[in-house]
């Protein structure tokens, strides 16, 4: 769809990941996309069963409701159960064709960090990815934002484009905060208020 075409349309961003917890890089992540990119919204999507990840700590039930207690009273995040609801392994291709049928009028952006960049030419589909949506990348430590040419090549055919966001790296990851959890540590300042007695509630990554 030309960048006419799209001119009246709603402009979402799609961050999707394991949310295995949720913290506030994510929500950084997506704020600040929204922000800089002039974006309507950014929807976060849980993944379902993720294919490139070993099997996650906390459910997709639990993910969900922590994704929904971190965004709550944000303006401008949305949660998406569309691959929590789906059987079998997470694909972004099928996720990102589900979303352009049912939002035809909608024109996505995929958010993701420098060191998925890379290796999105191993995603199944990637090529009917890049058709289908713009792509913008955050820094992350210890990576490059230097897309593969085979990317760079399909986005230009495709005239979608590649958006550096300007978000300073930020050193946290999921992994992180589980194992804060199970060495008994605060989480302040990692993940919202609400996720983290969410946590301690249903005594998640304790072990």
């Amino acid at each position: 769809m030309s960048t006419a075409a799209c001119s009246a349309c709603r402009r979402i961003g799609l961050l999707g990941g394991s949310f295995d917890p949720i913290h506030n890089a994510h929500l950084q992540l997506a704020l600040s996309a929204c922000a800089e990119l002039d974006l309507d919204g950014v929807w976060l999507i849980p993944a379902g069963q993720p294919w490139q990840r070993d099997p996650l700590a906390a459910s997709p039930a639990q993910r969900w409701d922590m994704v929904n207690l971190a965004i709550a009273g944000r303006r401008g995040l949305r949660a998406c159960d569309i691959e929590i609801r789906r059987h079998g392994p997470s694909y972004t291709i099928d996720t990102v064709r589900e979303l352009r049928a049912a939002h035809p009028d909608t024109a996505f952006t995929f958010i993701l960090g420098a060191d998925q960049l890379r290796n999105l030419p191993t995603w199944n589909g990637w090529g009917d990815i890049v058709a289908q949506v713009d792509l913008a990348v955050a820094r992350r430590p210890g990576h490059s934002e230097t897309a593969p040419p085979e990317l760079l090549a399909a986005l230009a055919a495709h005239h979608h484009g590649l958006h550096r966001l300007a978000m300073a790296e930020v050193d946290l990851s999921a992994t992180q905060v589980r194992e804060r959890i199970a060495q008994d540590q605060p989480l302040e300042g990692l993940v919202p208020e609400p996720v983290a007695r969410y946590i301690a509630r249903n005594h998640l990554y304790q072990h």
